[in-house]
This record gives structure tokens, sequence and C-alpha cells, in this order.
């Protein structure tokens, strides 16, 4: 079973580039970021002519996250507990059958933060004190289960080109990656890190200032795993090579192969 991420940075925008890899991947499993789509416009028709079931939990204009899987998909839920003022599209998940075992796949795309400090920032670490309780549920069930997705966070400064340009920007702000290692500390595994500990490892390149030709970017794009999805773990990598292709995102699909 492999299963991507993938901040698509508009499914208006990007549908032919999506569809492309899609084609070429042949992924069973995608959780897209940054649809930009309400529900209702989303074109399922691509996806579901390609095999793939399609759930969304869509915003106008902005956010907006959705799962395409060609394995069945079961208990669909939307938005991330906590906070049901929160209107904000950042959270999906489902049970993927695979053909061996059922994995619980969370797919979200985590806030910006910026300008930090400030309402947005406050809002991303209460978003991120809530992503902590939701793993920590994940974490008591003991099955297999992982969140994928734009995370915004910077874990490190061997995640990013230049780190000491981002060490007051929301995503490395020292507040921020506590939050994220919260997270890690519960017992999950990075996915990516886990197999690929080398630097000059990322997955988004800003538009401006030809960051994708000096390879000025960063990592932000993580999966993280429960031990007993980790335990089914057989390989996990970056697309990179998408990100110099005709109107991409300015992220690239990140995934990992489980034996499910």
């Amino acid at each position: 079973m492999r299963i991507a991420t993938f901040n698509i940075n508009g499914i208006k925008a990007r549908h032919a580039a999506l569809t492309d890899w899609l084609d070429e991947a042949n992924p069973d499993v995608v959780l897209l970021q940054e649809i930009k789509s309400v529900d209702e416009n989303f074109p399922r028709e691509l996806f579901e002519d390609r095999g793939y079931n399609v759930e969304t939990h869509g915003q106008k204009s902005f956010n907006g996250v959705a799962i395409l899987s060609k394995l069945p998909l079961e208990d669909v839920t939307r938005g991330l507990p906590g906070d049901e003022t929160d209107e904000q599209a950042r959270w999906i998940e489902a049970t993927v059958v695979g053909n061996h075992t059922a994995v619980r796949i969370c797919g979200l795309y985590l806030p910006n933060g910026n300008p930090a400090p400030g309402p947005k920032y406050d809002y991303k670490l209460a978003w991120m004190e809530r992503l902590r309780h939701r793993a920590k549920d994940l974490m008591d069930m003991e099955e297999p289960a992982l969140m994928a997705g734009d995370y915004n966070i910077i874990p490190q400064a061997e995640d990013a080109a230049k780190p000491d340009s981002w060490r007051e920007d929301a995503l490395f702000r020292l507040d921020s990656r506590d939050a994220y290692r919260r997270v890690l500390n519960l017992g999950f595994t990075e996915a990516f890190r886990s197999r690929h500990p080398e630097p000059e490892q990322y997955s988004f390149w800003d538009y401006q200032a030809g960051a994708w030709q000096r390879n000025n970017g960063i990592r932000i794009d993580h999966i993280l795993m429960t031990p007993q999805c980790a335990d089914l773990m057989v390989d996990v990598g970056i697309e990179k090579e998408l990100r110099g292709r005709e109107k991409p995102s300015d992220h690239v699909p990140v995934w990992v192969e489980l034996d499910a």
C-alpha cells in the first residue's frame, strides 16, 4: 500500500499536474492539502475515472483537504476534534482497508502561523495542542495509523537550506518545534527521517527568488506513524523532480509504502 501526501496548492490550478503524477506513480492513497475548493466544486470525476474513491473536506478559496483512495474507505470523519468553533478545513481521516490489514489515515494541513507572534501564531499552537490530543488517542488504539500532510513545521536545522533565515518564522520558532516534538514523542516514527538522515532533503521550494533553481528548500511535509504502522513500512521517499515541471505546486509528494 503506497500512501502519499501532496499539498497541491489549488486543485483548479494544478489538476493537470496532479493527474499526470497519479498516472505515472499510481499511488494507492493520496492525502491532498490546499485544495482551495468547496466540496461540490471539487473535480471528483477526474479521480473517480482513475479508480479512486474521493472524500473531501473543502473550504472556499483556501485550505481544504481530501483523500483519494483506490482501496475501500471506512469511517470517514472531518475536522480536528477539540474546538467546535473552528471552521477551517484542515483535517480529514478515514480507515483504509488493505489486503492484509486496515490503516487509519489522517490528512492534515497545519496552520502556517505567520506573522509570529500574533493571533495566527496563537491559533497554530492551539491547533497543535489539539493535534497532540488526537495523536494520543491514535496511539492508545494500538493499531496501524498515520498522520500525514503539510505540517508547516521545519523540525530541525538540516531540514532547511538556510536555517538562520527561518529562526523567527512560525515554521521554525522554538515553540513550534517543541509542539511538534511533543506529538512525535508520544511514540510516533517520522517516516522519511527514519530512513534518510542525509541533508538537503526538501519538500517545498518557494516560487520566489529562484528557490528551486538554487535548491533553497525546506522539509515541511511529514508522515508520522504509530509503532504498529512503522512495523509495516517498506520504503519512503520524496518526489523531488515534480517541482521542476510546468506549473508545479510549490510542494512535492512525500510517500510511504506499507506492507498492508
